[in-house]
């Protein structure tokens, strides 16, 4: 009996101090998604605005630019999967990973070569552990992403669907990211940036978007020097926007993942402690009975000696 006290006193210690590092975790998360919240929110006019102007471009010019023109017979297509950098944050990475593999299979399917572009260790550890090659990979920013990284990942991105699969690139640029709804609701998708599909109210990536898009006549625009040299200059910071506002949701969603998936880990943990203390309890009274029946036998035993 005085064993298995121990050992569930023991458990009780060891739970507690897992609990001890959830509970943390969850606060820190809580902390964190705030801002993330806040980072998706003061992006989203500017996503919006550059959004607006590319289609105004793309819908007041007769130029057949690069980045707008679709290719025939298209042979190859990247896929841009953003999922985490660390862990402990439920499903967010596998969801993110199953929905890139739908989109994979689907393009696989209309005879595309599909090539891995990878951000967060968590798909860079799914596809070398299952032996997968991928063309580039980016982490360390996924909890807090920047505008640099953003620049960077659509610059390759831009250069690559520029060579054509003729050269060595790629014919298509899909993304595959967690969109953040709310902090219950967050909900992995993928769209295609290139060729560019002209977003209107209908496809944009959230309420805020679609009442902002919607909102009003699209304006007239004089293209100084031309519209061929507006759109070099304007769809690559539009790429850019795009990448930085998916990796920015992304971000959100890990947090409010990790957050719940924490708050549920510390809940359970709780739970354990309870069912712990009433067995070590249980072990404790069943030692006391025994003792008690020991002493009373070993009386009786006396007396009738």
């Amino acid at each position: 009996m005085a064993g298995q006290q121990r050992v569930y006193r023991q458990r009780i210690r060891s739970v507690q101090a897992t609990k001890k590092i959830t509970r943390a975790m969850e606060l820190i998360a809580a902390s964190r998604v705030v801002k993330a919240r806040a980072a998706v929110t003061s992006s989203t006019p500017y996503a919006v605005a550059i959004s607006r102007a590319c289609s105004a471009v793309a819908g007041n010019s007769t130029t057949d630019h690069l980045l707008l023109t679709e290719r025939e017979n298209p042979k190859k297509a990247a896929v841009l999967i953003c999922t985490s950098d660390r862990g402990l944050a439920g499903s967010y990475s596998v969801n993110a990973i199953k929905q890139s593999g739908e989109l994979i299979q689907r393009l696989t399917n209309e005879g595309k070569e599909v090539v891995p572009f990878i951000v967060g260790r968590k798909g860079v550890s799914y596809y070398k552990f299952r032996r997968r090659d991928y063309a580039a990979e980016w982490t360390g920013f996924t909890d807090k992403p920047d505008f640099a990284s953003a620049k960077d990942i659509g610059e390759r991105l831009v250069e690559e669907f520029g060579k054509g699969s003729e050269e060595g690139g790629v014919d298509e640029v899909h993304i595959v990211y967690t969109q953040f709804k709310s902090m219950v609701t967050q909900e992995p998708r993928d769209l295609r940036l290139l060729p560019l599909e002209v977003v209107d109210s209908a496809d944009a990536t959230d309420e805020s978007s679609k009442a902002a898009m919607s909102s009003g006549a699209l304006p007239l625009y004089d293209f100084e020097p031309n519209a061929s040299e507006v759109l070099d200059a304007l769809l690559p910071k539009y790429i850019t926007a795009r990448i930085y506002n998916a990796l920015l949701q992304a971000a959100a969603s890990e947090l409010a993942a990790r957050q719940r998936a924490m708050k549920s880990a510390t809940d359970n943990a709780e739970e354990l402690i309870k069912t712990y203390t009433r067995l070590a309890n249980q072990a404790r009274q069943a030692e006391i009975t025994q003792e008690i029946s020991e002493i009373v036998g070993g009386a009786s035993a006396l007396s009738e000696a």
